[in-house]
C-alpha cells in the first residue's frame, strides 16, 4: 500500500476577540494534514498549536516533512502504533504536530473501512455528552451579552475564564444572565495558592461545576494546596500533558484534562483516560483554537468522557470543515453514524 501525505496552514478567524489570562487572539493559525490511499480516500487531520508549550504553525510546518516521511515509509494507516513509534523516534517534541498526523491516520483507516472513528474503538455513542461554550475574558458587560448570545443559541455548559481583579463580578453575572446552565471556570494559571483559595470561596455559592487549574503548572504543591482547601472540584490541564503527568496530579486534583494538541495523538489520549480513571480521577478533554479537523476527531472520545470543552470550532467564524454534529453542544455521534462518514466531515 502507498500513500501521499501533504499539509498547508490556514488562518481561521474568531467570531469574537478571544481572550484567557494569558492574552486575546483574533484568528487562529492551523495546520492542515492530508493522507490519501490508492483508492483517493483521504484522512484528514489538524494541528492547532499553543505558543504555552512551544509549538507555532513555524515549527510544525517544519518537522511535518519528517513525521510524513514515516508515515509514506511504513505506508498502512492501520500500523498506528508502529507509526507512532517512529514518530516519536524522529521529533520528540512538537506534540500538535504528531497530533496532526494521528488524527489524519485513525480518519483514513476508519473510513477505510466505511465506520466513523468511535465505532472502530467499539465505543457506544448513546454515551456521549455535552460540550461546554466558552465566554472569553471581556468587560463584564460584554461578557453578558456573549453569555446571552450563547443560552439564546441553546448551549446549557458554560465555560468562564477567569484571571481578572473582577473574579467574583464575572461569576455573579454569567450566572445571572445564564440561571439554569452548567457553569465551571478556569483561570489558566493565573492565581497564587492563597489567592485562588480565597477566590474559589468567594465563588463557591454561584453553583460552579469545578475550577480548572487555578496556579500555575510549575507549581505542584500549589495546587495541592488548594485542592486541600477548595470548596469545588478541582481540575488539572496546563499540569497534564501525557499520560506521565496523570499520577503527580492524581492526589492535587478531581478532574484530569487532557487535550490531544498537549499530548501528541488520539492513542496517547486514549492512555490518558484509563490513567487518569485507575487514579479515581474523572475525566475532560478540552481543545486549544482548533478547526474541525482536529476537533472531530476529538468529538469521538466523548463516551470515554465525565466533561468535555470542544468548542474550538464552535468560536470560529468559520471553519473549513464540518465535523461532529454539536446542536446546542451535544456530541451527536449518532447523527454522524447516519451520516456514514469518519472523523472528519468535508
Amino acid at each position: 500500500m502507498s500513500l501521499e501525505t501533504s499539509f498547508e496552514r490556514v488562518e481561521l478567524p474568531f467570531e469574537f476577540p478571544f481572550t484567557i489570562a494569558r492574552g486575546t487572539a483574533t484568528h487562529a493559525e492551523n495546520v492542515i494534514v492530508t493522507i490519501e490511499d490508492e483508492d483517493g480516500v483521504v484522512g484528514v487531520g489538524g494541528a492547532g498549536p499553543s505558543a504555552h508549550y512551544g509549538e507555532t504553525a513555524d515549527t510544525i510546518e517544519a518537522v511535518l516533512p519528517d513525521l510524513l516521511g514515516v508515515v509514506e515509509a511504513v505506508g498502512d494507516p492501520h500500523q498506528l502504533a508502529r507509526i507512532e513509534r517512529r514518530m516519536r523516534e524522529t521529533v520528540r517534541n512538537n506534540p500538535a504536530a504528531r497530533c496532526a498526523v494521528s488524527i489524519a491516520l485513525h480518519d483514513l483507516a476508519a473510513k477505510q473501512l466505511e465506520q466513523p472513528l468511535f465505532r472502530y474503538w467499539g465505543l457506544d455513542p448513546a454515551e456521549s455528552v455535552e460540550s461546554s461554550y466558552t465566554i472569553g475574558i471581556d468587560d463584564t458587560e460584554t461578557m453578558r451579552e456573549k453569555t446571552e448570545t450563547a443560552v439564546e443559541r441553546g448551549y446549557g455548559t458554560l465555560k468562564v475564564k477567569l484571571g481578572t481583579d473582577r473574579d467574583e463580578e464575572i461569576v455573579r453575572t454569567i450566572r445571572e444572565t445564564a440561571p439554569d446552565a452548567r457553569i465551571y471556570v478556569d483561570a489558566n494559571e493565573a492565581w497564587t495558592p492563597k489567592e485562588a483559595v480565597a477566590k474559589i470561596e468567594a465563588i463557591a455559592a454561584y453553583d460552579l461545576e469545578f475550577v480548572e487549574q487555578p496556579v500555575p503548572a510549575e507549581n505542584p504543591e500549589g495546587l495541592g494546596y488548594v485542592y486541600e482547601r477548595s470548596p469545588l472540584p478541582i481540575a488539572a490541564d496546563e499540569s497534564l500533558i501525557t499520560v506521565d503527568d496523570v499520577p503527580r496530579i492524581a492526589d492535587r486534583c478531581d478532574v484530569a484534562n487532557l487535550k490531544l494538541m498537549k499530548c501528541g495523538g488520539l492513542r496517547e489520549a486514549i492512555r490518558i483516560v484509563h490513567a487518569a480513571r485507575a487514579h479515581g480521577l474523572q475525566v475532560m478533554c478540552g481543545c486549544m483554537s482548533e478547526s474541525n479537523a482536529s476537533i472531530a476527531a476529538a468529538c469521538h472520545l466523548a463516551p470515554l468522557l465525565d466533561y468535555a470543552d470542544l468548542d474550538g470550532s464552535l468560536l470560529l467564524a468559520e471553519d473549513v470543515y464540518d465535523g461532529v454534529p454539536m446542536p446546542g453542544g451535544y456530541i451527536d455521534l449518532e447523527a454522524l453514524e447516519r451520516s456514514g462518514t469518519g472523523a472528519v466531515s468535508e
